[in-house]
Order: C-alpha cells, then structure tokens, then sequence
C-alpha cells in the first residue's frame, strides 16, 4: 500500500511540472484579456486563466501540459482542459491577438 501511495504522490509531482514553451509557439507567451476572458502563458509554462460568465466564475491555475496544432492543454494529469484557439496569435495594427474558445483576445503589454 504505501509503494502504491508513493507511485501515486510520485506521479502528480512529475505531472505538476511544467515545461517551458517552445520557441516556434513563443508567440503565445504573455498577458491575454478580451471580453470576460483573461489568460496568462509564462514562458515557463505555467499557466493562469479566469473567465465569469454571468454568476459564475472559473480560474485555473496550472501547468500547460502540451499543444496540440494551435490548441493547447492545460492541467495536471488526467485533470486537464483544452483551449481551442481559432486563430492563432497574430498582428493586427501592431497589437497581438488570438481567438481562444470563441473569445477573441489581445495581449497587455
């Protein structure tokens, strides 16, 4: 029982850290605010994210585990969320922007 324990507390510490962003997805990196949306992507890759949406309010903090195409997965294990990005980080009148589950985003600098 307690080797099973171990396994188990040894799998959520190496699932807890996060890796950093690669270089060709670095346009991802920074502050995101738009609508009722904000995100955070540290080029570490920690992750931080908050959304209300009338009474209700969600926040996850967390390591972004991977990308997948312009999408990207963020949690711990099997407790993870994927956020569709429909339009992938880009310039429009010099300011950054990106469209993140239907919520379109610029970057604060």
């Amino acid at each position: 029982m307690k080797n099973a324990l171990l396994i188990v507390s040894l799998v959520f510490v190496l699932c807890a850290c996060s890796k950093p962003i690669p270089r060709e997805k670095a346009d991802y990196i920074g502050y995101w605010r738009g609508g009722n949306m904000e995100l955070t992507i540290h080029p570490d890759g920690s992750f931080s994210y908050e959304r209300e949406e009338g009474n209700t309010s969600t926040s996850i903090n967390a390591p972004l585990q991977e990308f997948e195409g312009d999408d990207f997965v963020v949690g711990l294990g099997f407790f993870n969320t994927r956020f569709e990005v429909s339009q992938a980080p880009h310039q429009v009148n010099g300011q950054w922007q990106m469209v993140v589950d239907g919520v379109l985003l610029t970057k604060k600098m």
